[in-house]
């Protein structure tokens, strides 16, 4: 097992402001129609979640490493890569939901970015705040505080591939020469 088989960090567990988790979180919710104009990546992160409510602020909190929780049909809706890019620009190291938007799913894979599924991980025993590890290869993943197990399932062979390559056009480069 190398090094990039295991992912890291702090959690943000996505939910509104009754704590109750937040289900169909669309891609105009994670990055607003109005910011589509802007094309440098390194700008995106910062509209990250500006149109979800009780979420406006997360660009200036999340640090390099976090790792997103979120509930069902994360990234539904438009195809919108921003919506990806956002969260790789804010430095985010993987997102777990329980089920992903199917275009959202590919634009992740796509850019070789860890979406992780994981059902009923919005009933698991885990926090804000609270650190993770993952090995993505056999989808362990322990919560460091409690030392509980949480109910991440593998990424595949061809997700680990896109991910280690660097995303789809690289991944392709390294299978083609």
């Amino acid at each position: 097992m190398d090094e990039k088989s295991v992912i890291k960090g702090k959690v943000w567990i996505i939910r509104d402001k009754n704590n109750c988790g937040i289900d169909n979180i669309d891609t105009d919710q994670i990055f607003h129609n109005k910011f589509l104009a802007i094309t440098d990546m390194s700008e995106m992160g910062q509209h990250i979640f500006g149109n979800l409510d009780a979420w406006k602020n997360f660009p200036n909190k999340v640090k390099h490493g976090d790792i997103i929780i979120a509930g069902k049909n994360f990234g539904s809706g438009s195809s919108r890569q921003q919506a990806v890019d956002g969260f790789i620009a804010l430095g985010v190291s993987a997102i777990i939901a329980e089920s992903f938007g199917a275009i959202y799913w590919r634009n992740g894979l796509n850019a070789g970015f860890p979406l992780l599924r994981a059902p009923n991980i919005m009933k698991s025993n885990i926090e804000t705040g609270d650190k993770i590890e993952i090995n993505i290869e056999n989808g362990k993943a322990v919560n460091v505080k409690s030392g509980k197990e949480l109910p991440v399932l593998p990424m595949s062979e061809l997700q680990i591939g896109l991910f280690r390559s660097g995303g789809l056009f690289e991944f392709g480069r390294k299978m083609s020469g």
